[in-house]
């Protein structure tokens, strides 16, 4: 089967959305792809395109537990089509031991939560890996990019680069992210939310 496991299984695998292409890199949009290029960054990694799983993918260990990391090389709407072929890679099963990171627009800039199951609060990526899974029940970690007064169209300000100001407070959000997923490694999903909900 295409991308089947070969070895041992990870523990973990955590999953950034967000869009292909050097155009949509810096648009907050791909808060996602931010987390885990921040991820595999702290962690000696290096994420490699694996075309056939439509990912740039790594493996890390976090507190002797192995953990892999992907940023989805597909369109966020397609999301699922990533998902799937790599939860089969590294062998997850339980989709407790899924991680989607991705931007959330309900969440001012600077904040992060972190859930498990739920609702999907409009997000197409999302809906995406819930239509190829059917199910909700995997851990998210939410990084608010925050709602435009000016327009209800929310698809338009994603897809634009933030300014100066904001970008070094996303930049800040990206790294408590990447915190939270280490507390999720640790720790687990209740400990995580505990911690990050609050702040």
């Amino acid at each position: 089967m295409t991308g089947s496991r070969s070895g041992a299984s990870a523990d973990l695998l955590v999953v950034g959305l967000g869009n292909p292409g050097e155009n949509y890199a810096g648009t907050r949009h791909n808060a996602g792809h931010w987390v885990v290029d921040e991820l595999a960054r702290r962690h000696g990694g290096q994420l490699r395109r694996a075309r056939r799983l439509h990912a740039r993918v790594c493996e890390l260990r976090i507190s002797d537990r192995r953990v892999a990391a992907a940023a989805s090389a597909v369109w966020m709407n397609e999301s699922g089509r990533a998902v799937g072929p790599l939860l089969r890679r590294f062998g997850i099963e339980d989709l407790s031991d899924l991680v989607v990171v991705h931007d959330e627009l309900d969440l001012p800039v600077g904040r992060l939560k972190v859930k498990t199951g739920g609702g999907l609060a409009g997000h197409n990526g999302l809906k995406s890996v819930k239509a190829h899974l059917r199910s909700e029940q995997f851990s998210r970690i939410r990084v608010g990019v925050g709602r435009p007064d000016f327009t209800p169209r929310g698809g338009d300000y994603v897809l634009k680069t933030p300014g100066r100001g904001e970008r070094v407070e996303l930049e800040a959000v990206v790294r408590r992210a990447v915190d939270a997923v280490e507390c999720l490694v640790e720790q687990g999903p209740a400990a995580a939310m505990n911690r990050f909900n609050a702040l």
